[in-house]
């Protein structure tokens, strides 16, 4: 009997592909598809956000032309708790929140997944740029880097555990955007040509504050604008208008150019400082997952990236008794923000990561 594979199918390119290639693979598919909110919720129009009925159109008309059912599993009430909830609750605390990074870890990877398992799929099938191997001498599956470095989505699938790494796979994980674009034009899917959505799906032209104010019926009171000695330089508009390394539209005359540098929602202050401020040599981070290894024992050298599209930087990580782990770079990193997660690797595979909860 063929094993089994739920297919996680956003209407897009990737996802169709990745459907495709499990067919081919010999695994009895079926595609699945999250409803994660109602556009109207978020002030969303059909044609700018994903999950729309549009995407669920497109989804479906791939699963036909590839013989395979398709079912749409509503998991609005999660998404609402475990993603908007948590970016909202983010930004009010003075934090940056990565959204993509707790859609992947809450949604994908644990209540679809958990899905598939109930439904005796043997495995989880994505879109995403990654690769899934099992590592004889550690007797542990690790997760890599795509062979297409720019496609790259490891830095967001740093939280999967053995678990999900065991009955998870990622078809595109050795091919090449271009390759993938090609087979879907071959095949003749209807979403061929489709573009990709750049920005958070339930946040419209990027406009975080506008989103969070209608979100949740909530005004967020002015305060004041300080530098590194606490003087006050003029008044902000609110905290959650403001994010780590911001320069433009601080609405200030200064003298020279300034920098949010932090945020401090306990007493509604946001801090600048010149660019040279910016920078830290050392990072702590929480709530850290190991895939490599258990935990580490010792100091280990590694690459560590803090956004996503930032180039790995050598560092030395530490992990303290109780499992805050810390990590200091060879070279000063700017602009590190409380919220965003901090992914470690040794060459193409990641060894973990973690939120980073403060800077020292």
């Amino acid at each position: 009997m063929n094993k089994k594979a739920m297919i996680a199918m956003s209407g897009g390119i990737d996802s169709s592909v990745a459907a495709y290639l499990a067919r081919e693979q010999g695994f009895e598919c079926a595609g699945a598809m999250m409803k994660l909110f109602d556009n109207e919720d978020i002030g969303a129009g059909r044609e700018r956000a994903c999950c729309t009925l549009e995407d669920a159109d497109d989804a479906r008309s791939v699963a036909e032309s590839l013989g395979i059912p398709f079912f749409l599993h509503n998991f609005t009430d999660d998404f609402r708790e475990r993603v908007i909830g948590r970016f909202i609750e983010a930004y009010q605390d003075g934090a940056t929140p990565n959204p993509c990074i707790d859609c992947n870890r809450y949604m994908k990877f644990e209540r679809l997944f958990l899905r598939a398992r109930q439904l005796g799929m043997d495995y989880l099938v994505t879109g995403h740029y990654a690769r899934i191997e099992s590592d004889a001498a550690s007797g542990r599956y690790v997760l890599k880097k795509a062979m297409d470095e720019v496609k790259d989505q490891s830095y967001v699938l740093y939280a999967m555990t053995q678990e999900q790494l065991a009955h998870t796979m990622f078809p595109l994980g050795g091919l090449c955007k271009s390759e993938v674009r090609g087979i879907a034009e071959k095949l003749g899917f209807a979403n061929a040509k489709k573009q990709e959505s750049q920005d958070i799906c339930f946040v419209q032209d990027g406009g975080y504050a506008k989103f969070i104010e209608q979100y949740t019926g909530n005004t967020y009171a002015d305060g004041d604008f300080v530098d590194m000695d606490g003087n006050v330089l003029g008044r902000h508009k609110g905290l959650i208008r403001y994010t780590i390394g911001q320069r433009k539209g601080l609405g200030l005359a200064l003298k020279e150019p300034m920098y949010v540098c932090s945020k401090n929602a306990e007493d509604n202050t946001v801090t600048l400082c010149a660019d040279s401020e910016l920078f830290s040599k050392s990072l702590e981070a929480g709530d850290f997952n190991w895939i490599a290894c258990e935990k580490a024992e010792d100091t280990i050298r590694v690459k560590a990236k803090i956004r996503y599209n930032q180039k790995e930087q050598w560092a030395t990580a530490e992990q303290g008794s109780d499992g805050t782990v810390r990590i200091e770079f060879d070279q000063p990193q700017r602009a590190i923000a409380k919220g965003q997660a901090v992914v470690l690797y040794d060459g193409d595979m990641v060894v973990g990561g973690g939120t980073i909860v403060g800077t020292t």
